[in-house]
């Protein structure tokens, strides 16, 4: 069976390199999965959970938006960050969450709503993945 190159590249580095079977992200247009021989595809990602599915693996990470590009059983996530499971810091996540929360309340025009609402998204996403980790 086919498999795909997955990599997750942010401006820092690349987070993840690696042959896998399938990945699911999430995309503005709504959750999508790729697997090998997928059409030619780019889409711009939003904050959320990946799955990735290796084998009898599965991972998690949070991703904060990009896009994703799919070509020739090839997936590149260009992404404005990206975390595994273990490198969250659940208490950091919690903070940003109640920050965020804090913040969308008191916005005082729909610039800082909407940055309000996009941090919000993003420590959500990794609270999430924090929370399916306790879970396994």
């Amino acid at each position: 069976m086919n498999k795909l190159h997955f990599e997750i590249i942010t401006p820092d580095k690349t987070v993840y390199s690696d042959e896998i079977d399938q990945i699911t992200l999430p995309t503005r247009d709504g959750e999508i999965t790729i697997l090998p021989n997928h059409i030619p595809l780019v889409a711009p990602t939003k904050p959320g959970e990946i799955t990735i599915k290796k084998g009898s693996e599965t991972h998690h990470m949070a991703v904060m938006g990009g896009f994703v590009e799919v070509s020739d059983n090839k997936v590149r996530l260009l992404a404005d960050a990206a975390e595994l499971a273990d490198e969250i810091d659940e208490r950091r996540a919690q903070e940003a969450l109640e920050r965020a929360q804090k913040a969308k309340f008191e916005a005082k025009d729909d610039v800082a709503f909407i940055d309000a609402t996009a941090a919000l998204e993003r420590a959500l996403s990794r609270l999430k993945i924090v929370n399916r980790k306790k879970r396994h």
